[in-house]
Parts: C-alpha cells; structure tokens; sequence
C-alpha cells in the first residue's frame, strides 16, 4: 500500500457516529467513522485512505466501524488481470451502439431527471429517498478536483452516468445511475464495463467498487466481476 500522503498531514481525526440501523443487512447495528471535514484531503491522501478501505460520499470521506460487525469488506478489481464473464461479454457487446466520455461539467437539467427516475425504480426503500435536488447537488454535482462524471449516452440521449473518483492507482466508482426504461441492457453492468475500460486507458491499474457484503444483494453482486481483491487485516489478496 502506498504511503505517499500529504507531508503536513501527521494524524487524522475521525468522528464516529452513533450506532444506527444498517442500510444493508437487517437487524444489524452500524456505526460509522468519518475523517475530519475540515482538513483538507488532496489527491495523494485520499488515495492513501482509499487504498486503507476509505470511501466518499458527498463532503465526506468514512469508513464502517462497526463494534459487532465486519461485513463490509472493501472490494477493487485489478483491471489488468479482469476476465468479463460470457453474461459481461454479451453485455458489452449488445451496448455496442452506445458512447462514453468523461466530463467535469454535469448539466443537471439533464442528469437529475434520470438520478431521480433511478431512486424511484430501484432504490424507493433506500436512505437517499425521496431524491431531491439539493441532495442531488451535495452528493453527485459538487464535482471535487479528482473528480469527473462518465456520462453514457445513446444516439446523444443521456442513458446512464458514473460519477468517479480519479486515484494515484485507481478510479474510484462513487455512484451510479441510469435509465430504468432500458432494463434489458443491464447499464449497471454495462457502467462497472466502461469504468474498467476507462481505468485502463487512463493506466490506473485499479477499479475500487466501495463495500462487498457477502449477504447482502445489493453489494454481493461485486463478486461477478473476477478477479477481485478484497481488503483484510489491512493486505488486499484474491477474493479466491
């Protein structure tokens, strides 16, 4: 793991939050620490504490301390290494028509109407909903410096979009969301494809995914995408 971080940065503070209910797994008691909002992460620091199992949301940058609990492991794919699957292959190539780009303007007359068609559909029982703007603008459009939001598009219709973090090693996948009227084109497998071939022309060797939670689906889909490495005992090795 790197340790090429800030040089005025000797210690980090972090709050912790009060144990609350897991958005993830039922009756399980989850507690939170976030780093400091008010010192200042550059790049280099980030990707330390990305490569330590940090992840942002918004304005801040957390990771799971849970007291009875560790089934949040942090998950990334290696994208030299990664082999698409025959359902990943067909995927790719059944959303061959569509084009993908890296922007760090996000024109929100265009994306909070999908963001919000997204909640609605697929995430109606999750903490983010009702969708907002303003909570569309605190945790997707605040665009931070090493930060650019991949937009999908087909035939110049804005179809699905990636917000990502870009790392010393990586691209970091923060959020994201698309057209629920184009269900069979499985965008969200076919968003995680375009991340990978990003990170690769970007020559990041990494794809961070967030959180792997065994039994919770929607988080144990991350182990379709092999090989995947996972974070234990602070070493990142094969999931297998």
């Amino acid at each position: 793991m790197s340790r090429d971080i800030s040089p005025d940065v000797k210690a980090i503070r972090l709050f912790l939050t009060e144990p609350h209910a897991c958005s993830y797994l039922q009756n399980q008691q989850a507690t939170t620490a976030f780093v400091d909002p008010g010192l200042r992460v550059d790049q280099n620091l980030y990707s330390y504490l990305s490569g330590m199992g940090f992840r942002r949301s918004g304005r801040y940058i957390y990771a799971p301390r849970c007291k009875h609990c560790n089934a949040c492991i942090p998950a990334r794919i290696p994208v030299a290494q990664f082999k698409p699957n025959r359902q990943q292959r067909r995927c790719r190539k059944q959303n061959g028509d569509l084009s993908i780009w890296l922007t760090r303007m996000v024109n929100e007359s265009e994306h909070y109407p999908l963001y919000r068609q997204y909640l609605n559909s697929r995430h109606a029982d999750g903490d983010m909903y009702p969708p907002t703007i303003g909570q569309y603008r605190d945790f997707i459009s605040n665009i931070h410096d090493y930060s650019a939001m991949m937009e999908i598009r087909l035939k110049g219709e804005l179809v699905a979009a990636g917000l990502v973090d870009i790392l010393n090693d990586g691209l970091s996948a923060i959020y994201t969301y698309y057209s629920p009227r184009l269900s069979k084109r499985s965008l969200g497998t076919f968003s995680i494809l375009a991340e990978l071939m990003l990170a690769r022309e970007l020559g990041l060797p990494y794809l961070y995914l967030g959180y792997w939670i065994k039994d919770s689906p929607k988080m144990a889909y991350k182990d379709r995408y092999q090989p995947l490495e996972l974070l234990r005992d602070g070493e990142w090795a094969p999931m297998n």
